[in-house]
């Protein structure tokens, strides 16, 4: 069985005000029906204005995705008649989009592949409608009405659940670098239509499903496998020929896909150029100037944190996951190269490497600790990249040892602190002096002979209980590396 999967992605532009018209562009949490106008209403004769920065916003997505900027592109009306439509139809493009074709890489657990984009087109969205549980009517909130969308369609080049969501994970990331969306599926403003179908072994093939509105990405891939799980079946009970081209609905709770409608041809929608609209006809210095403030995308960032950072590519794919982490890391990472150099410290390209690793370590590990527990994000982190390199290099000069690095941290995460002046507050500062420790350590031994008795007779495990010891003495701040090294010596 070859499953053959497509996806239509819509996701809002983050332009401040909406398609067609002046009014703010959707605010989370307004009130319903407050940022509205004639325009984004219908009413009877007003007239749209094309948005320029949505404009611009759909060409710099399809640069990214490597699309042809058409020369000529128009708008279309799609006629339908739905409640949250308050037109009757959507202004939408049809025959000729902006964009053009493009693909779009990703990495699977089969390997690299290639995902080729058949179009990118601007259009408006709908207007939110409710439904109150146990009544017989809905609400309209129209605030919706009129953002604008980037509509993307893939060329039917995905054959497993995987494929879908590591693509719609993959775009999302793009669309992000580019800050041309927030792409936000919680809120709606990336939503991903699914369409599935299934060839047999023996050339059998069922017609195309489309799953609405899947809103997340884990849903992604449960709605394909669920679909290609009961196209499968059909074609082995042999009904393919009683399926049919159809709309349907992701059932999150019941992890399955329910019929809605059947499926809408093109001719179905009546489509027309629109007429209130002129042709787009951007010209190629606009292109060029696009490009030109195009920034790193995920893969190119991707390749050089491997080159250039030398960590392993699983660290590097959480780090570029999100555009200002990825940022965040570098300029920490430029603080300690810079420090080095400085301070003429002899630093192999292998330690610069493993130096590297750490902080991307403390990064990815306790500072997000920190950030999900306080629903932070990495740009609104207190802890400036300069103090997280101090911090690093505290742990470097043996300032500081585990435990008292986490307090450290923690701290400077509260209040944007300085690591040195924490760790002299709470008196965490590591003793890494030998004349400060061999004093300390002389007391152990001489109040300890019969585990000195055993290091001697060669029990490795009595030489860490004299380090804890020495630990104990010291309240956590001895050195432990320098600790053995004098025991050993005393003892030898």
């Amino acid at each position: 069985m070859q499953p053959t999967i497509g996806l239509e992605i819509h996701t809002q532009l983050a332009t401040k005000t909406k398609m067609f018209c002046g009014c703010v562009n959707v605010i989370d949490g307004a009130e319903p029906n407050v940022y509205v106008c004639p325009v984004c209403l219908g009413m009877p004769g007003s007239l749209p204005v094309v948005n320029e920065r949505a404009v611009e916003m759909a060409i710099m997505a399809g640069l990214a995705l490597e699309s042809d900027i058409a020369e000529f592109s128009k708008f279309d009306r799609k006629n339908y008649f739905y409640p949250d439509l308050p037109k009757g139809y959507q202004i939408s493009q049809f025959d000729k989009p902006i964009c053009v074709g493009g693909k779009l890489k990703i990495q699977t657990s089969e390997g690299e592949k290639t995902i080729r984009l058949r179009r990118i087109h601007l259009e408006e969205d709908a207007a939110k409608a409710t439904h109150p549980k146990d009544s017989d009517y809905s609400l309209i909130d129209f605030n919706r009405a009129g953002t604008p969308l980037i509509e993307s369609v893939t060329e039917p080049d995905m054959h497993s659940a995987e494929e879908a969501r590591i693509f719609a994970q993959e775009f999302r990331r793009i669309l992000r670098y580019l800050h041309v969306s927030n792409a936000d599926m919680e809120k709606g403003q990336l939503r991903v239509d699914v369409n599935v179908s299934v060839q047999s072994d023996d050339g059998r093939t069922t017609p195309v499903a489309e799953v609405k509105n899947v809103n997340s990405f884990r849903s992604i891939e449960r709605a394909v496998k669920s679909e290609i799980e009961r196209h499968t079946a059909a074609l082995e009970a042999g009904e393919e020929g009683k399926m049919k081209r159809e709309t349907r609905g992701w059932i999150e709770a019941e992890g399955k896909t329910v019929s809605q409608r059947s499926k809408e041809e093109a001719n179905d929608y009546r489509y027309f150029p629109e007429p209130d609209l002129p042709p787009l006809e951007p010209s190629k210095k606009l292109v060029a100037t696009l490009k030109g403030s195009l920034p790193e995308l995920p893969a190119a960032m991707f390749a050089r944190f491997v080159e250039e950072y030398g960590l392993d590519q699983q660290t590097v794919l959480q780090l570029v996951a999100d555009q200002a982490m990825a940022h965040y890391f570098e300029q920490v990472a430029t603080e300690l190269s810079a420090w080095f150099k400085v301070e003429g410290a002899k630093v192999s390209k292998k330690d610069l490497k493993n130096i590297y690793k750490d902080a991307a370590n403390w990064l990815l590990g306790e500072l997000t600790k920190h950030l999900k527990k306080g629903e932070t994000k990495i740009e609104d982190v207190r802890i400036t990249p300069e103090n997280f390199a101090e911090f690093l290099k505290m742990l470097l000069r043996s300032e500081l040892n585990s435990s008292a690095a986490q307090t450290v941290l923690a701290r400077m995460f509260l209040g944007g602190e300085d690591p040195s002046d924490v760790a002299r507050d709470e008196n965490l500062l590591q003793m890494s002096d030998e004349g400060d420790l061999e004093a300390v350590v002389d007391k152990v031994i001489s109040d300890n002979p019969e585990p000195v008795a055993d290091v001697k007779a060669g029990k490795t495990k009595a030489l860490q209980a004299l380090i804890g010891m020495v630990m104990k003495e010291t309240k956590g701040k001895a050195n432990p590396g320098i600790v053995q090294k004098l025991l050993k010596k005393r003892l030898s």
